[in-house]
């Protein structure tokens, strides 16, 4: 890892500790050290009011992602889910309501105080079926071929290696296993320098992918039956989107690696998104 990712990913563990402490002491999370104003377009709006009144407040308040993976990914009962960036355990939560006692979910975290936030949520909620554990998306800490569901919520688009998350959710994923991901992707013609001209407009943008870029990204690392689908603007030229794919059942091996994007210094926060 370059000196450069290695510190754009401590200022993303940094920023995202910061978010975890101030829930703990009785605020909303934010994408710094400062709270910021996050509009509609992020957050814990973007679930349905249902959603947010079963689960601790704690876990809401921790929400500052771009959509809602456990309705893409389309959860059913005894699979096996995994959720890359999963902060103060929202969406593993969900996800554990979704697949019952006879599933599992996992949420994945790099920082100590957003696992000690999530923890907590999953205790509040007496969830069974949920484990938490401690690694980078980038070199998930499980078995290949484990899991049913990768999800994830505008958490890709901050790593400096987005093919080896590409790699690590094809290869901890069962045959026939799908991703159900909510992500920041720019428009085609928007250069990485472009893309980081409006990181400071909203969270999450600097380091985005394309949508071009992306679904190369997901044939690269084996991924067929890809879909990219615009949800709502989060900044010009930049959407929420939904991503799906699904690892073949058999026969099919990844290709040659996409040529990695540069990370830019302009990326933000972290945590369960932005």
């Amino acid at each position: 890892m370059s000196d450069q990712s290695t510190d754009l990913r401590e200022t993303v563990r940094e920023r995202y500790a910061a978010a975890a402490v101030q829930v703990t002491e009785g605020g909303t999370a934010c994408c710094g050290p400062q709270a910021i104003e996050i509009d509609d377009n992020f957050g814990s709006t973007l679930y349905a009011p249902d959603e947010r009144d079963a689960l601790p407040a704690e876990a809401v308040a921790a929400s500052l992602g771009c959509g809602n993976p456990t309705a893409v990914a389309d959860l059913h009962e005894g699979e096996r889910v995994l959720d890359l960036g999963s902060g103060g355990g929202i969406d593993v939560l969900l996800s554990a309501r979704r697949v019952g006692v006879t599933g599992k979910a996992y949420g994945l975290d790099m920082t100590e105080e957003m696992l000690a936030l999530a923890l907590a949520n999953q205790k509040k909620a007496g969830a069974t079926n949920v484990e938490f554990l401690k690694g980078t998306i980038e070199a998930i800490p499980l078995p290949a071929n484990t899991i049913d569901v990768v999800i994830s919520n505008c958490v890709i688009n901050l790593s400096t290696d987005k093919p080896s998350v590409f790699a690590e959710m094809f290869r901890v994923l069962a045959p026939g296993g799908r991703i159900g991901i909510s992500d920041v992707v720019a428009d085609d013609e928007l250069t990485p320098a472009q893309r980081a001209e409006r990181g400071d407009y909203v969270g999450c943008i600097a380091g985005a992918l394309s949508f071009a870029e992306y679904r190369a990204g997901l044939e690269a690392a084996g991924f067929t039956d890809i879909e990219l689908a615009p949800t709502h603007a989060v900044a010009d030229g930049m959407h929420s989107a939904i991503v799906r794919a699904t690892k073949p059942t058999t026969g099919h091996r990844p290709v040659a690696q996409a040529p990695a994007v540069e990370a830019n210094a302009g990326s933000c926060c972290g945590g369960n998104g932005c």
